[in-house]
């Protein structure tokens, strides 16, 4: 990550620039333009680089031109969806940076269950349209992530015990491959493609459109409840017992937060660090009271913010502790089991949690997602129970790096449990190739030759790259 300023290389490209511009709806933005500043800037502050050039792009005629330019131009192609990449994947140094937030459309077909959404769109955009039909997609916890980066990647949410992972429910894509052709894929046309996007990451193309299948989600109960430090230890070890056998109606992840100075959060215990589990169970309210009470009765929690509440309600219920700016640094580990020593860990780290934002989130990954089969989508972590995700924040750059120690320090002391890698969302960019290998377990190999074929001098490398074969460092 570089934080240093440099000197933009004004009109580097405005002569083929123009000539893009000509046949461009969007904006062509190069150093120099008056908003290039402000359109380079992404939601991670400690992300500060500086593209070539910006297309921002209004079609998919545009996003064409774009992905030409590029490859007639001889620079990589990095894309930004919906915006939220926290390891700085939607920008790039020096190289051509095609930018889908213009691109926000969505259609909702709710006779068939089916959405089809624009690759800037964000999650909050995918509820919102969704949910007035009582249908919602498995996807995110934060309503400003965009949909693109989330389900490349595999994505999962507070309905993935339910329904499994965002690209679970991916039924077909549009994608504009290196050659500048816009392929529609599905099982019957591409499905080699349609395999490889779901979680094989931004390696293959630019989705320009997804098609999900959207699931019933008209009753939902959900909320954090809180307990006090001392319950750590206890509180973990029953989570994963309840949440192993669990009806998949109900999710709950587990995490360390300091409680926020503000409404709607008890005064009595704003600024105090606590043991949370955030709740959504997609039903009645008395089904939700009966469900959670095995653990509930168990370990009673210091207060509860649990009850009905809309699901773009819940899905938004954090986005005011992430707002876009702050400075991140995350780490994250796939967890097969819960040993009583990966729970001390949790209780020797979580607890120093540094600020309102700082957290460690683990998201249960079992239920529908362990229904898939590991070679069945690229996404192959199938056999997992969690996602441990360590999540650092700062008000300032200075302020992020003890906060980075902590998050490394966390990581490496849940790494010896964890399964040699974690969600490629939540990876960043000091990962070993080993790790970030390792991503895709058993389904690397078939990545490479899917890449090879569809994109052989690997255009589409600022990412977690799949090299194709003798692919370009």
């Amino acid at each position: 990550m570089s934080t240093q300023q440099r000197q933009p290389m004004e009109g580097e490209f405005t002569p083929r620039a123009d000539a893009l511009r000509h046949k461009f709806r969007g904006e062509v933005l190069e150093p120099g333009d008056p908003v290039f500043e402000q359109m380079r800037r992404v939601y991670n502050a400690n992300i500060d680089r500086h593209p070539a050039l910006i297309a921002r792009c209004r079609d998919v005629a545009d996003v064409i031109a774009a992905v030409d330019f590029a490859r007639e131009t001889g620079r990589a192609a990095a894309i930004r969806g919906g915006g939220h990449n926290v390891g700085g994947l939607g920008t790039v140094d020096d190289e051509v940076l095609i930018d889908l937030s213009n691109l926000r459309g969505i259609r909702v077909e709710p006779k068939k269950r089916r959405v089809r959404v624009e690759g800037g769109c964000t999650i909050g955009e995918l509820d919102h349209a969704t949910c007035a039909f009582g249908l919602a997609v498995p996807a995110g916890i934060i309503s400003t992530t965009g949909v693109g980066g989330l389900t490349l990647g595999g994505g999962f949410g507070h309905l993935s015990r339910q329904y499994g992972l965002t690209c679970d429910s991916l039924c077909s894509a549009d994608i504009v491959t290196a050659d500048g052709k816009l392929r529609y894929v599905d099982k019957d046309h591409h499905p080699d493609l349609l395999w490889a996007i779901k979680g094989g990451g931004g390696n293959y193309g630019v989705v320009t459109s997804f098609e999900f299948a959207a699931h019933p989600a008209k009753s939902i109960i959900g909320g954090p409840m809180f307990w006090s430090l001392d319950h750590t230890e206890e509180l973990f070890a029953a989570y994963d017992q309840f949440i192993r056998r669990a009806p998949t109606q109900v999710s709950a992840f587990i995490s360390f937060h300091i409680v926020p100075p503000m409404p709607p959060f008890p005064k009595d215990h704003h600024l105090e660090t606590m043991c949370a589990i955030v709740w959504c169970y997609n039903g009645s309210e008395a089904e939700a009271k009966e469900v959670m009470e095995p653990l509930t009765s168990r370990i009673p929690p210091t207060f509860s913010m649990v009850g009905p509440i809309a699901y773009t309600e819940l899905q938004s219920m954090f986005d005011g502790l992430m707002p876009h700016g702050l400075h991140h640094y995350w780490k994250s580990v796939f967890l097969r089991d819960l040993p009583a020593e990966a729970i001390e860990v949790h209780k020797e780290f979580g607890p120093r949690v540094a600020n309102i934002h700082t957290t460690m989130h683990m998201y249960p990954l079992n239920g529908a997602v362990h229904r898939v089969g590991p070679k069945e989508t690229a996404f192959n972590y199938r056999d997992v129970q969690y996602a441990a995700n360590i999540v650092g924040i700062a008000e300032t750059a200075e302020g992020l790096e003890p906060i980075k120690q902590w998050v490394r320090e966390y990581f490496e002391a849940l790494e010896p449990y964890s399964v040699g890698t974690g969600y490629t969302n939540f990876l960043f960019g000091d990962e070993d190739d080993k790790m970030i290998r390792a991503a895709f377990g058993d389904n690397y190999d078939r990545l490479v030759a899917i890449k090879t074929e569809y994109d052989p001098d690997n255009l589409f490398r600022i990412n977690h790259n799949i090299r194709p074969a003798k692919a370009r460092a």
